[in-house]
Parts: structure tokens; C-alpha cells; sequence
């Protein structure tokens, strides 16, 4: 246990430099350290996104956070190509409409289609965002098989139509095997460039931790989210930190901080595993706002790099750290720089968090099983 915690300590000191006022209030639209930034922000060209979905809930809060530059900044010019199915075209074409009343500065061309060579060519990210929902009495196996189609399709067009280096967020759940078999239908883009989002879990881990200490969420750093983007999830503290905390000019971990190793290891994993459908409940609509915030937060990481002393959370094809399955797609704490992501090797893990993350690999591994036999 002594040797675990040293190695702990190391990490978190590696990770965690002495925090700055300006480190601790990065800007996301300060100028960006060019050594950082994916290579394809640096040529004076616009940048093409495709989000899918686009006629939706989630996109409709997504798409003008990346036309006002959020995503970015404010100098990269944007192309914008908008995909929905043929039953919403008519909904994409009022967002479409939208856009052009905005009158962005930094929206070089929208393309609004139903067709999915159109959506996809020659882009540089694509946000998955569109997926077949879950309905009432719809078991899993039923979704993963409507799934499917659906990313088989848009895997094939990023392979045929896609720049060759674009990087790919899928956020349609279920994200972790939907992101699986959009990268297993993309055999001529890296596996390395797809992710699925568990960053929106990040931040309401973060959220809460913030809510219960009364201090600022901004304050509030490097929790991390192992597994998969469902009720198996394992947020974990055991990295975090908590600045100017119980003072100011001190910087303390969260766990030492809130002091309540049970409400850690029940009411707050639970509220965060909890948290789509509590708001299901109280909006009768899922996340979107949220959603939004997270997907601009993890493309703006991982192009741009990560912070100094900050780690966030990816799901990425595992290359088997911590035991993890090899080709699954399994969140993990990452470092990022130039457009590429670090695991983050090393953490010492208990035996309750060993035992948390190897539920939500196993209920991967089913999805991945399943969503293969609706392949073949």
C-alpha cells in the first residue's frame, strides 16, 4: 500500500505542476502554443466539420457553439457540412436557414445534405452525433443492431470520402461500440484517430465534485472516466485535484478534501453513472446543452493539447494498458498533443477500482460481440 501510494504521489506531482492564475483560467480562445496544435489548424485554411444528427436536439446546441469560434478559437475558419436522414431534411434545412441569418464571420460554406459522400468529403473532424434512439421496450441487442447499419455506413463513407487524417468524435449512443464499428469500417484511417465522448461524464463528475465542495467548478481538475459511456462507468478521484482549497495558495486532492470515502465510492459514482436519465426525467429530453459543452471540450483538447498539469478522459481503441482488452473502445486519462493522445501510464489502482473497471470492460465486450454478429 506504501509503494502504491508513492507511485500516487509521483504521478499526481507529474501531471499536476504548481498551478498559475493563467493556467488555472486557460482561455479556450487565448492565443494557442503552436506546438501543441494538430498540424491542420496551422495552415490558414478552413477546417471541415461534419456533424451528423444535425437536425437534432444535441446538434442544435452544438453546431453555432462551433460557428462562434468556441471549438477553435476565434481566427480558424470553418466549412461546415451538416448530415441528417432524409425525414429530418426538412428540419436540417431550418438549421440551415439559421446559420446563414447568423451571418458568422468564421463560416466559410455550409453544406446541408442527406447524403452521406456529400457530408463526408474531404473533412477534417466528424462528430458522430446522430444515432437510432432507444424506445420504449427496445432491448439492448434491438438498438445495437439499428446501430449498426448506421455506423457500418458512416464508417464506409469516412474511409472512402474523408481526409485521411480526420479526426473522428462519436457521440450516438451506444458511443463505445458505435465508435468500434465506425473505426472497424474505416480500415484506411488510423484507429488512433476515433474516439467516443466520456468527457460529458468528466465534467459532471467535476460538476459534483465542485457542488459539494461549494467551490468553483474551474478549480476543480483531472477526474478521470474508465469504461464505457453507460450505467457502468467508473469515475474516479483518485488523480483529481482541488485548488485554492481549504485555502488560497494551496492546492489539496479531492479525496482528502471531501473527506467521505463512502459518499465517493456510492452517491457520487452513482449520480454521475445516473445522470443522462435523471435528466430524461426532468426534461423529458435528453442531455443536450451538456453534450454540447463536452463535445467542444474534448475536440478543442485534443486538437489544441491539454493544459499543463491536466489530463482528461477518452474513450479510444484500447492498446491493452491496466489489463484493458486489446480493440475495445474503452475510456481512459489522457494527455494530448499535435492531435494525437497519450493513456496516461502508471496509476496505481485498488482492488475497488480494478474490480469496477473490469464490469464495464466485460459489458463492452458484450456490446462489441453482439453489434459483430449483426455484422457478419
Amino acid at each position: 500500500m506504501e509503494s502504491a501510494n508513492r507511485r500516487l504521489k509521483s504521478i499526481q506531482q507529474h501531471i499536476q505542476p504548481e498551478d498559475t492564475a493563467s493556467d488555472r483560467n486557460r482561455c479556450p480562445y487565448m492565443e494557442p502554443d503552436r506546438d501543441r496544435v494538430f498540424s491542420r489548424l496551422l495552415v490558414g485554411m478552413p477546417l471541415r466539420i461534419c456533424v451528423t444528427g444535425a437536425a437534432g436536439n444535441i446538434a442544435y446546441s452544438l453546431i453555432f457553439k462551433i460557428a462562434a469560434g468556441e471549438m477553435f478559437g476565434p481566427r480558424q475558419q470553418i466549412a461546415l457540412h451538416l448530415l441528417d436522414v432524409p425525414q429530418a431534411a426538412e428540419g436540417l434545412r431550418g438549421v440551415h436557414m439559421e446559420l446563414v441569418d447568423c451571418a458568422y464571420p468564421l463560416i466559410s460554406e455550409i453544406v446541408a445534405t442527406t447524403d452521406v459522400s456529400q457530408a463526408f468529403k474531404m473533412v477534417d473532424v466528424a462528430i458522430l452525433v446522430g444515432a437510432f434512439p432507444r424506445q420504449k421496450g427496445m432491448e439492448r441487442k434491438d438498438l445495437l443492431q439499428k446501430n449498426a447499419a448506421i455506423f457500418k455506413e458512416q464508417g464506409k463513407a469516412i474511409n472512402d470520402y474523408a481526409s485521411r487524417n480526420v479526426k473522428v468524435l462519436v457521440v450516438g449512443n451506444p458511443a463505445n461500440t458505435n465508435c468500434w464499428l465506425a473505426a472497424e469500417n474505416a480500415p484506411e484511417i488510423p484507429k488512433t484517430n476515433f474516439s467516443a465522448l466520456t468527457r460529458l461524464d468528466q465534467n459532471r463528475g467535476t460538476g459534483q465534485i465542485a457542488q459539494r465542495l461549494s467551490v468553483p467548478a474551474s478549480t476543480v481538475k483531472n477526474v478521470v472516466i474508465w469504461g464505457n459511456h453507460s450505467a457502468t462507468q467508473y469515475p474516479d478521484v483518485s488523480l483529481a485535484s482541488i485548488t485554492d482549497h481549504p485555502v488560497s495558495g494551496v492546492t489539496s486532492s479531492v479525496a482528502s478534501s471531501i473527506n467521505d470515502e463512502k459518499w465517493i465510492r456510492s452517491e457520487f459514482i452513482t449520480t454521475v453513472q445516473q445522470r443522462g436519465a435523471e435528466i430524461i426525467k426532468a426534461r423529458k429530453l435528453s442531455s443536450a446543452a451538456s453534450a454540447a459543452q463536452a463535445i467542444v471540450d474534448h475536440l478543442r483538447d485534443w486538437l489544441m493539447g491539454t493544459a499543463d498539469g491536466r489530463i482528461v478522459s477518452m474513450a479510444v481503441v484500447s492498446d491493452g494498458s491496466y489489463g484493458v482488452p486489446k480493440g475495445i473502445v474503452f475510456s481512459f486519462p489522457v494527455r494530448c498533443r499535435a492531435g494525437n493522445f497519450e493513456i496516461i501510464q502508471g496509476i496505481p489502482l485498488s482492488t475497488f477500482s480494478q474490480e469496477k473497471m473490469q464490469i464495464t470492460a466485460k459489458e463492452l465486450i458484450e456490446e462489441r460481440d453482439e453489434a459483430l454478429a449483426f455484422l457478419k
